[in-house]
């Protein structure tokens, strides 16, 4: 990545962060994927902020790069099984499978996906997939 594509991505995190709304960020997160396609976390926030502006076809797709880019990434199988949970696909289990036994060996991205799932309930209140993944995740 450049410089100039690594500080859009910062930015646009800290803008999230500060509260921005969803559909105010994807132009600033496509742009990134546009520059540095190669770049999974991008695409893994790009899939985040397609679900939470009611778009889960172009979820799916995000997604389907983020783990085609890096499989082992938690967020990445989540925001994909969501898409696939929204838009009504199967095989959406094997996602949710990965990313558990990826967050149960690392405390850390539990932590982070926890905190992830929190913050897009506080963003979208009524999110019943966000619900359900995350009752599949860590209430067993």
């Amino acid at each position: 990545m450049t410089n100039t594509v690594e500080s859009l991505f910062d930015t646009g995190l800290e803008r999230y962060k500060a509260g921005e709304s969803a559909e105010s960020l994807i132009p600033v997160f496509k742009e990134v994927c546009d520059r540095a396609p190669k770049t999974s976390a991008a695409w893994v926030c790009l899939a985040w902020l397609y679900l939470l502006d009611n778009k889960p076809n172009l979820a799916y797709k995000a997604g389907q790069k983020a783990v085609k880019l890096n499989p082992q990434d938690p967020q990445a199988r989540i925001n994909l099984a969501l898409a696939m949970l929204e838009t009504k696909q199967k095989g959406l289990r094997e996602h949710i499978d990965v990313a558990q036994q990826l967050i149960f060996v690392n405390e850390e991205w539990s932590d982070e996906i926890k905190n992830s799932i929190e913050d897009g309930l506080s963003r979208k209140p009524d999110w019943q997939s966000l619900t359900k993944v995350k009752s599949w995740l860590f209430e067993k």
